[in-house]
């Protein structure tokens, strides 16, 4: 067994290898650029090397100064994590070069499997059913479009290197093909520095089923069941979860064999994912293979029991499996949700900056539950612009879908996050979708069921009963602890009236708070319904107002905002004011602050680089045309006018870098 090895990552997955390499007893390497000088992965690492500047393309991706830094420290062999260099041929081989070992697959597995197009061939030719496609590099624009055509649409124009969303695109016509194809290979050299990219059909409707599978150096290769992948915005995974609601076990054991088969044929001997596109009746094809650790491991380790990464610290070493496919038992549900450092009322467009507050759901099982949470991160860290946006993995298991989906629930409840934009919002309202919930999935659920967007609701039936009475028990709270201050005049005593009116994004609920010793008894005006009693050790100043509603478990986050709060819940956001009956009748004389019109202006929805500029000062400009392309976290965001114009003013050239709401253009 190896006494030290260097992680080639970055990150929650370069954390996520250094608590399994210490379980394992092995010293661990970390690498960082300039902009991780200070990361979390850098400090829990036993010892670091500095390979360089903060782009990935000068530091992260540099194969030299990563074979150099193992030199440097003694490294014995490297784990690549995903991204970066984990799937390069040629970095397996300068490794072995330098008498290094690779956690990973040998390089002929890497070639035949990690290259997209390479793959689909290697799947053809093992008898595979594989997706109608082009499989060959297309070279221009044009070709890109006469291949399209013969496919017929929808196609997927996808990165030969690509992985996590980046250098692919759908296209549905001819004008998306033409502008998706310089997309992607923009992308696709950005991100991997390979601007290849082909074409194959696009299934509708379907799901996204992948089986982990395990090899050895030794001719074993098993399957660890499937995940479901399905939950996906921008191509782009956003919920995992392990097993699939859609798989049966026959159809189980048909996909894990052949991947299994697929692996066998090309000497996999590792830990690697088989990815298939299924259809409703539980048809599949091949995809591709990944040829490295997936981000969404957890969910599989959870559910089997078996730790993927000291698997392929084992593996590397020379060890046999010491697991069969008969040891493999799935035990309960897992769900895994990727937190990213994202705003979803701007469209999920990046947000960067320092992490005031971060504080994530305590680890731990109980009562069948548990939750984990792998980051990168912590609290007065910053997330940079220069590379993937996510925060964190929070997973949950538990003995059904049901009671993974709840405990989900609450933990997103528990997540505090503050200094960025964040999507944990839409990911509570995701996990209380009735068709989430329901198991009716596919690759385009987020398109379907947020067709324009997600957006602020107010709060109505059951969650505005909720926060209605925590918004009430909280104000009592404070008005108690008012009248304890010490060194007030003597005299009678304060006392406040009961009767309440609460205002949740302009609704107003009236209602009757009382406390009954440890429990705060409120009352609905409105309703003949039961006094609601709340019970929880909150106090001024918690993040959280945790506790019980009638008996029932429920978590709150709460942001003091003038005279009132900021409230989230199920993915819910809204403002509340609680005010006695007399100050509720001089709020309502108080004027409404209307927002100024930016109608005539392009703002740039985030931090970001300016790629290029489409439009001309005085050009004529229909609604819907391209006027600029901005770059963040390696992915390039194409902006468009919203109104017919002339362009009056261009305040940004490319190569500028931006701030969020920095004004691009104007119009006349």
């Amino acid at each position: 067994m190896f006494k030290r090895i260097l992680i080639a990552n970055r990150g929650e997955i370069a954390c996520r290898i250094i608590k399994t390499a210490r379980k394992m007893g092995i010293e661990t390497v970390a690498v960082y650029s300039e902009a991780d000088r200070d990361a979390l992965h850098v400090e829990m690492a036993d010892t670091s090397v500095a390979i360089g500047p903060s782009p990935a393309a000068e530091s992260y991706l540099v194969i030299d100064k990563i074979v150099a830094a193992c030199k440097q420290s003694g490294a014995q062999a490297v784990h690549p994590g995903y991204g970066f260099l984990s799937e390069r041929e040629a970095f397996s081989r300068a490794l072995a070069a330098a008498d290094i070992v690779f956690i990973g697959p040998n390089p002929q597995a890497i070639a035949a499997m990690g290259d997209k197009i390479e793959s689909k061939k290697a799947a053809a030719a093992a008898r595979v059913s594989t997706v109608p496609g082009h499989l060959g590099v297309i070279e221009n624009e044009v070709e890109a479009i006469k291949i399209a055509e013969e496919i017929g649409y929808p196609v997927m124009i996808k990165a030969s290197a690509g992985g996590g969303g980046k250098g692919m695109r759908i296209a549905h016509s001819k004008s998306q093909v033409s502008e998706g194809f310089a997309r992607a290979r923009s992308e696709a050299k950005s991100s991997f520095g390979d601007e290849r990219v082909f074409i194959e059909k696009f299934i509708t409707d379907p799901r996204h089923i992948e089986i982990q599978v395990l090899g050895d150096k030794h001719g074993n290769v098993i399957y660890l069941g499937e995940r479901e992948c399905s939950i996906q915005r921008r191509n782009q995974k956003v919920i995992e979860e392990a097993p699939s609601p859609l798989i049966d076990a026959a159809t189980r054991k048909k996909m894990g064999e052949q991947a299994v088969a697929l692996a066998k044929a090309v000497g996999y001997d590792s830990a690697g994912t088989v990815e298939f596109v299924a259809g409703q009746d539980k048809s599949f094809f091949f995809l591709e293979m990944n040829t490295r650790l997936q981000v969404e491991h957890p969910v599989t380790e959870l559910v089997t029991g078996i730790d993927l990464v000291e698997q392929m610290i084992r593996v590397a070493a020379g060890e046999k499996l010491s697991i069969k496919q008969s040891d493999v038992k799935l035990n309960g549900w897992a769900i895994e949700s990727r937190i990213y450092a994202e705003d979803p009322y701007r469209n999920f467009l990046p947000s960067t900056g320092r992490l005031t507050r971060y504080r994530p759901p305590e680890e731990g099982s109980a009562n069948g539950v548990t939750v984990r949470n792998d980051t990168g991160v912590y609290e007065g860290g910053e997330i940079s612009i220069y590379y993937d946006p996510m925060i964190a993995k929070l997973v949950t298991h538990a003995p059904t879908r049901k009671a993974a989906i709840a405990a989900q629930s609450d933990a997103l409840d528990l997540f505090v996050v503050d200094g960025i934009r964040h999507n944990i919002p839409f990911l509570a309202a995701l996990m209380a979708h009735p068709r989430w919930q329901a198991g009716k999935l596919s690759t385009g659920f987020i398109a379907e069921e947020f067709p324009n967007g997600f957006h602020v609701h107010a709060p109505d039936g059951e969650p505005a009963d909720v926060l209605a009475a925590v918004a009430a028990a909280i104000d009592h709270v404070q008005g108690e602890r008012k009248r304890r201050i010490s060194g007030q005049l003597s005299g009678r005593s304060v006392t406040r009236e009961s009767q309440r009116a609460v205002w949740l994004s302009g609704r107003e609920i009236k209602l009757e708070v009382r406390r009954d010793s440890d429990v705060i008894d409120v009352r609905f005006n409105q309703t003949k319904a039961a006094v609601r009693k709340l019970r929880s050790n909150w106090k001024p100043g918690d993040l959280v107002w945790s506790g019980t509603i009638d008996g029932h478990p429920i978590a709150v986050q709460i942001r003091t905002i003038a005279n009132g709060f900021a409230l989230t819940y199920r993915g819910i956001e809204t403002k509340a004011f609680v005010y006695t009956e007399r100050e509720a009748g001089y709020a309502r004389l108080m004027p409404v602050k209307k927002l100024a019109d930016t109608g005539k202006q392009v703002l740039c929805p985030m931090p970001g680089l300016v790629v290029s500029i489409a439009v001309e000062e005085g050009q004529e400009v229909k609604a819907g045309e391209t006027v600029a392309v901005v770059e963040a976290m390696k992915m390039e965001n194409v902006l468009r006018a919203e109104i017919d114009g002339t362009v009056k003013k261009i305040n940004a050239k490319p190569g500028d870098s931006l701030a969020v709401d920095a004004v691009i253009l104007e119009f006349a």
